[in-house]
């Protein structure tokens, strides 16, 4: 099959859909089929090249950052995306388009269906849903269901990686073809158990319904033997310092940086503990990479965040400072607990999560679309 893939986000830029649509193409081509990627542009990127056989296009956008893209930004992707296919699909013909997030890169796919009938199926990821996400595009949600109403309908299938995002999709759009394909991880070879140290790892944008407020208050009360490290940028960055400045436990921000960076991976290799509990998770890219790392999981006991960790690590509620606390104190202490809880989340990560089985079912939805379309 010819694929084309639209995502706005592409590695190196965008959090965690970059990844997962990176991961997506590559595996697709490595089984014989050819993908082409259309995303952003960003400062010293390359307009166009080729990374393990996926052809990648960026196309000019007004993005200011890496991590983070805003509406505006998103905006000139639409407007230079269909510029640049308005041209290039004229001499390249694509099978069938697979399109992340319904806004706004779905936008896309009213058009291509329209002019040049190519069909869609689209990965929904969290922001583009609304009631989602409390700290972005909810002022710009008010104005979209029509438009997202629209788009699903006109797509052969609306993808979610979690139960929970589905049912609010369902919910908040009322389109009923929804299906749960969940996100997937590489398999760590070895025994990633072995190389572990007292370290507690936190990851993502610093945002207040990530909970790392909670964390941090409960970890300056531990007089513990570890260290917390956070990885991440965001807008409670300063209060974040501000409340640590006199922790019982020394807590390291390091700031935004690449997951494929060596510190990153480190910290991961390294760290016994992963915590992120969070109010508003769909499947969370940086929950999988801890698991598959043998880290005991502490995560919040609400949203895909549960679905992923319910029966390997301890679910809670968001924003409780003292459950915080005795999650912490009870994995911390009990070194048999701790070992148990990384082994299983290994071991479900190798088994749920393989990118193998995960990429079949996303190319079993395009080659029968595409075979009842000949037949």
């Amino acid at each position: 099959m010819r694929i084309l893939v639209l995502n706005y986000e592409f590695p190196p830029l965008g959090g965690g859909a970059s990844p997962v649509s990176k991961e997506l193409a590559e595996r697709m081509v490595a089984l014989g089929h050819h993908v082409e990627v259309v995303t952003m542009h960003y400062h010293t990127l390359k307009k166009k090249e080729v990374i393990n056989k996926v052809i990648i296009h960026r196309v000019p956008c007004l993005r200011s950052k890496m991590n983070i893209c805003h509406p505006h930004e998103q905006l000139s992707y639409l407007y230079n995306a269909r510029k640049f296919l308005n041209k290039y699909l004229q001499n390249n013909a694509f099978d069938v388009c697979h399109c992340h997030f319904l806004i706004p890169t779905g936008v896309l796919t009213l058009w291509l269906k329209r002019k040049f009938n190519i069909p869609s199926f689209i990965t929904i990821h969290g922001s583009d849903i609304p009631g989602f996400n409390p700290n972005r595009f909810q002022l710009l949600h008010k104005f979209t269901p029509l438009l997202i109403r629209r788009i699903a309908q006109n797509a052969i299938q609306v993808v979610s990686p979690s139960f929970y995002l589905k049912e609010l999709y369902f919910k908040k759009i009322g389109v009923d073809h929804g299906l749960v394909i969940p996100n997937g991880i590489e398999k760590v070879e070895g025994n990633p158990m072995l190389s572990k140290k007292n370290i507690i790892l936190s990851t993502g944008r610093l945002l207040k319904r990530k909970g790392f407020l909670t964390l941090v208050a409960a970890a300056c009360e531990l007089d513990q033997n570890f260290e917390l490290h956070i990885c991440g940028d965001g807008p409670i960055m300063d209060e974040l310092k501000k409340i640590s400045q006199n922790s019982k436990m020394k807590i390291s921000f390091h700031g935004w940086i690449d997951n494929t960076s060596a510190l990153y991976q480190n910290l991961l290799k390294e760290a016994k503990i992963y915590v992120l509990v969070s109010s508003h998770e769909n499947a969370s890219i940086s929950i999988l990479e801890a698991m598959s790392r043998g880290c005991a999981v502490i995560t919040s006991n609400t949203t895909g965040c549960l679905e992923m960790a319910n029966d390997v690590g301890i679910c809670i509620p968001p924003h409780d400072v003292e459950q915080m606390k005795a999650a912490l104190i009870k994995v911390i202490e009990n070194d048999e607990i701790r070992a148990e809880m990384g082994e299983k989340a290994l071991a479900k990560c190798r088994k749920e999560y393989s990118w193998d089985s995960i990429v079949q079912s996303y190319l079993e939805i395009m080659e029968n679309h595409i075979h009842s379309l000949r037949n």
